[in-house]
């Protein structure tokens, strides 16, 4: 007979050896945190406000003349936010659900529940591809999502044209999103990365919070009623400002140097600060030259 030690060193390697099938589930109500980023995500960010954004000079432009009375005309009324975006704000306060084969319970797809204009979306866990480049682009593209560890991760294809920040910085149809839901307990972190070939210059990344709720109701006032006239503005009128705007008010009202609001790589990373620093020794001496 087999010693117990024997056995159990037996089961220990055959436990080793056997794949790992951790299985993170998203599943839940989750209230928005927005502590660290409430400017940008409750209000939303100014105009000419490009900090922390690495955006290429055709986003830029396309930002300086964005405004936003534009969602005011009657054609774009009911426009919910992009996929890009409506992970971030408002909140949203969200019903994650799974969705199960009823014969083989299964898991087929996660829906998310409560985001802005009610644009709820689908994350698809049962490996169908993406489908094909010129297919039909919606608000919220196109989702599919694999288990890796503690992680979900999330792939989207096919959004329509929209914007990362609200103050029109621009996300194209062209951009391919990667989300990590992380979840620890009661707290779920969301790492989101764009990849945007048109209007950013390497990756965009940011983290959302959520925390585990009870009570969570999809807000029913975020469906949109859309009326027959905008008021203060002649019938055909298209909100924009001109091109070659130069949004400065964000810089002057916080007394930045202009160059230093308009975003792209060079500013995300340290050694931008020392440019910074000399950028306002300038505007100083400048300004007490006066």
């Amino acid at each position: 007979m087999q010693s117990r030690f024997a056995i159990g060193v037996a089961a220990l390697v055959l436990a080793v050896a056997a794949p790992a099938y951790a299985q993170v589930d998203i599943s839940g109500q989750w209230a928005a945190r927005v502590t660290e980023d409430q400017p940008h995500r409750a209000p939303g960010a100014e105009l000419g406000d490009y900090t922390g954004l690495p955006i290429n000079a055709a986003a830029r432009q396309k930002a300086s003349v964005w405004d936003a009375s534009i969602l005011s005309q009657p054609e774009r009324m009911a426009q919910p936010h992009p996929a890009m975006y409506f992970m971030r704000g408002p909140g949203p306060q969200m019903v994650v659900t799974r969705r199960t084969d009823p014969v083989t319970h299964a898991l087929v797809a996660y829906t998310i529940e409560g985001v802005f204009g009610r644009d709820d979306r689908i994350i698809w866990m049962d490996g169908r591809p993406h489908p094909s480049a010129n297919a039909e682009h919606t608000w919220e593209g196109f989702s599919t999502g694999v288990v890796q560890g503690n992680r979900l991760t999330v792939t989207t294809t096919h959004a329509k044209w929209g914007v990362i920040q609200r103050n029109g910085v621009p996300s194209s149809p062209k951009a391919v999103m990667t989300e990590h839901f992380i979840r620890h307990g009661e707290y779920l972190t969301l790492v989101s990365i764009v990849d945007d070939p048109i209007y950013l210059e390497e990756p965009f990344i940011r983290t959302s919070h959520f925390m585990q709720s009870a009570n969570i109701t999809p807000d029913q006032r975020w469906l949109f009623e859309v009326v027959d006239e905008v008021a203060g503005h002649p019938r055909g009128y298209v909100p924009h400002y001109p091109l070659g705007t130069k949004q400065d008010g964000f810089a002057k009202k916080h007394g930045l140097p202009f160059e230093a609001t308009q975003g792209g790589t060079e500013t995300l990373y340290p050694e931008y600060e020392q440019k910074l620093r000399q950028m306002l020794r300038s505007n100083a001496s400048t300004q007490s030259a006066r």
